[in-house]
């Protein structure tokens, strides 16, 4: 499959859907056109709002948007990358919950230790020992975050399963190979 195939076919006729199977070129292709529109918006964010001051955050609009418009035919096609390598498509969200979990461990960390400290009568060596285990606790995380990434590329990377799997038949661009 082409690139301009591949972005066709994840735009329109599969935007959604999570059944069946993607070739590695399907999803490969289609990945760096999603990289590729994200730096286009990107420079065209930084010409119509200015490049932001060092230490501060720009204004993201349009590439908050273009995330959004995308989440859903990335999220699919990465499903069908791991049926046809014959892995449950689920696993593409792995490392998102695995993400959103970290967030929220680290967010209800910093509020247990601000309240520590706002109370009366904390020890100290309490609250430098609870901040130093959430520490560890989200390098942890953090470690185990970099690992699943490096296993989900492995396995979006990994060959087809040839002929039928339990995802259905290979996708029409491997039949004629």
């Amino acid at each position: 499959m082409d690139f301009k195939t591949a972005v066709k076919t994840c735009l329109t006729e599969k935007y959604a859907t999570f059944s069946g199977r993607a070739s590695r070129s399907e999803y490969w292709w289609f990945a760096l056109a999603m990289i590729i529109g994200a730096v286009v918006v990107s420079l065209i964010e930084t010409a119509i709002f200015g490049a932001p001051a060092p230490g501060q955050r720009g204004t993201q609009p349009l590439s908050m948007l273009y995330s959004l418009a995308l989440i859903i035919p990335i999220t699919a096609a990465g499903f069908r990358r791991l049926h046809d390598s014959g892995r449950p498509g689920w696993y593409i969200l792995i490392p998102l919950v695995i993400s959103i979990f970290l967030n929220l461990t680290l967010l209800g960390g910093i509020f247990g230790v601000a309240l520590m400290e706002q109370g009366q009568g904390i020890d100290p060596d309490m609250a430098a020992g609870v901040a130093l285990a959430g520490g560890i606790g989200a390098l942890i995380a953090m470690l185990l975050m970099i690992v699943l990434t490096i296993l989900m590329i492995w396995w979006l990377t990994r060959p087809s399963d040839h002929g039928d799997n339990a995802y259905g038949p290979p996708p029409a661009d491997q039949r004629a190979v």
